[in-house]
């Protein structure tokens, strides 16, 4: 029976907050040509390499799940450059290796391929700083939005099932199906999400399996990887280039986007500039944080908000940054007397109550993950919650690690259930703290603040109980079935968010919700259709510039946005190319 004290330990390793094995630097070859460092881009002319030194069709600004395959489409046709903040995720084994997730989420480092926030709720989140975006650094999980998704958004349903399809056939893989998502499989139909659907990216009510972009060796396969489909001779990749914004011409009517400006790797700045063709465009593919960031860095967003930052109003727009939502997760640990094999989200229950039921399982008992300190985002810290902060000492923290020293390594056993709520209702906002374009603004996200959400997740746990306590779960665990309230006490000692814990968590599903909030990363919105950018996502009273990317929408669509957000950058390409084009754009 693993001890509460074990549990602590563990749920913290489920949220990927971990850093200890040091892994070789480089691995694999550079099989990308056109992908270059940002300072090798000159803003004078040069004999040697005038690719570098004109003028372009598009240059989009972020190089993740959105970015490359938008890059890679409309490079058919015209000239691209694609500015990454982030290096390369190939050369990256913690980036690469599904047994390694847990450790890029814990580099807190400035080079690390995730960038650590927590939201002003108190909540741990990450948001990618690599090519390949949030594809780099998630869960892997695939599997498309709901038919009712695509028509709210407005998209032509052909091209979607055609754009999905082209990112599938790259990069997406079906799950070597590990014994612990087997037991989730058969306890979530044996609870009544039913029926089984089998292996499919649809998304559909009951029990199904989806896909993901872990091959069977457990190598991550990212939206970077789209970027071979690009044309060679018109794709320009930088990598660690940090745009600081956007310029803009205002001596005509309304704002043009003319370029941006981005420092490279050493700190040099540099001007990169669009055609004067009227159809040229700066695109955001910077993800919901980044986008509405860039957007508020260079002048478009609320006047009071700007002008006390001392930023030139461009264009006085009170909707950017507003409507941030991210779905609410909350985690039940499993415990189990055999060991079990490491798994990511491969099955998942979809209820018609906007209830969605996954689990991963085995990162808790890996060495990476146990005898040694891992730094601020560890229980190190968090175990000390309970302490007075004058009392929270470097000796504290110390004497807490040897301790854990001492703890066996085979009493890290087990996996957890997560409960989500899908399209939530509870809304946030983004706001700047400073201009610094490398700090990550101040983000809320007011989660449960609708009644809605928490009657929901209450839904969810009691489900999450279930399946748990199925014999399915018991017999592969070796666990005799625990009551709700032992399950639930696993689970609520943990430190897993910033948020003070209640006295009534067990027994208060409400509470129990509250208290333990922590987040899958599917957060969106900053960028509304309707309110910051068009139906077709070019920025509302701004020529020349455009928003691709999750911070469009106003719920994350199916289980897991990221197929979803590949196929926009598909979607979109195709699309800009043949309204510029028509028939001979050729695609």
């Amino acid at each position: 029976m693993a001890s509460i004290q074990t549990v602590k330990f563990s749920l913290f390793f489920l949220l990927c907050f971990w850093n200890c094995k040091f892994l070789p630097l480089s691995q694999g070859k550079q099989e990308y040509p056109y992908i270059k460092k940002a300072s090798s881009f000159s803003s004078v002319p040069s004999t040697s390499d005038a690719s570098l030194n004109k003028a372009y069709d598009y240059i989009i600004v972020g190089g993740g799940g959105a970015g490359c395959p938008l890059a890679a489409t409309l490079s058919q046709n015209f000239s691209v450059l694609l500015l990454e903040r982030g290096g390369v995720p190939f050369t990256n084994p913690n980036v690469t290796f599904l047994e390694n997730f847990h450790i890029t989420l814990a580099d807190l480092s400035s080079t690390s391929a995730s960038q650590y926030f927590v939201s002003t709720d108190g909540v741990f989140n990450a948001r990618g700083r690599v090519l390949g975006g949030g594809t780099s650094i998630n869960a892997g999980f695939y599997t498309r939005a709901s038919p009712r998704f695509i028509s709210k958004v407005g998209w032509d349903a052909k091209l979607v099932n055609e754009s999905y399809p082209w990112v599938e056939k790259q990069i997406v893989h079906r799950p070597k199906f590990s014994p612990f998502q087997r037991a989730v499989r058969d306890s979530l139909i044996d609870t009544g999400v039913s029926p089984f659907n089998g292996f499919t990216y649809d998304h559909i009510y009951g029990t199904k399996v989806g896909g993901t972009i872990f091959d069977r060796f457990g190598r991550r396969h990212t939206s970077a990887e789209l970027l071979a489909s690009g044309n060679p001779d018109k794709l320009t990749v930088l990598v660690h280039a940090t745009v600081q914004k956007i310029v803009f011409d205002t001596t005509g009517k309304r704002p043009k986007a003319v370029g941006v400006i981005f420092t490279d790797e050493n700190g040099k700045q540099h001007e990169a500039m669009l055609g004067n063709d009227k159809q040229s465009e700066v695109i955001l593919s910077s993800g919901a944080i980044g986008s509405p960031q860039m957007l508020l860095l260079s002048g478009i967003g609320p006047k009071d908000d700007l002008e006390n930052l001392n930023i030139s109003v461009i264009l006085n727009n009170r909707f950017v940054g507003k409507g941030m939502i991210d779905n609410p997760m909350n985690a039940l640990y499993v415990p189990s007397h055999r060991p079990v094999h490491q798994s990511l989200i491969q099955t998942v229950g979809i209820t018609k109550k906007g209830i969605y039921i996954e689990a991963s399982s085995g990162f808790s008992q890996s060495n990476s993950s146990i005898h040694c300190h891992h730094g601020i985002m560890s229980a190190e810290i968090g175990q000390l919650s309970t302490i007075p902060p004058k009392q929270r000492s470097i000796e504290a923290i110390q004497a807490y690690a040897k301790n854990k020293r001492d703890i066996p390594v085979e009493a890290f056993k087990g996996g957890f259930v997560l409960s989500k709520v899908g399209s939530a209702w509870s809304v946030g906002e983004l706001k700047l703290i400073n201009t610094n374009v490398n700090d990550n603004p101040s983000i809320t996200f007011n989660y449960f603040s609708h009644p809605r959400d928490l009657k929901r997740c209450v839904d969810g746990i009691r489900m999450a109980l279930k399946v748990i306590q199925s014999e399915h779960f018991t017999n592969y665990t070796m666990c005799k079935k625990k009551t709700a309230e032992k399950l639930l006490n696993l689970s609520v000692k943990a430190n897993v968010n910033f948020i003070p814990k209640n006295a009534n968590d067990t027994t208060s599903l409400e509470q129990f919700c509250k208290d333990t909030i922590i987040t899958i990363w599917h957060y969106h919105g900053g960028c509304h259709v309707g309110k910051v950018v068009s139906p077709d996502y070019k920025v509302l009273d701004v020529d020349r510039l455009r928003v691709v990317d999750g911070s469009t929408f106003t719920e994350s669509p199916g289980t897991n946005p990221q197929a979803t957000v590949m196929m926009m950058g598909r979607y979109m390409g195709v699309k800009i190319l043949r309204d510029r084009l028509g028939k001979l754009a050729g695609i």
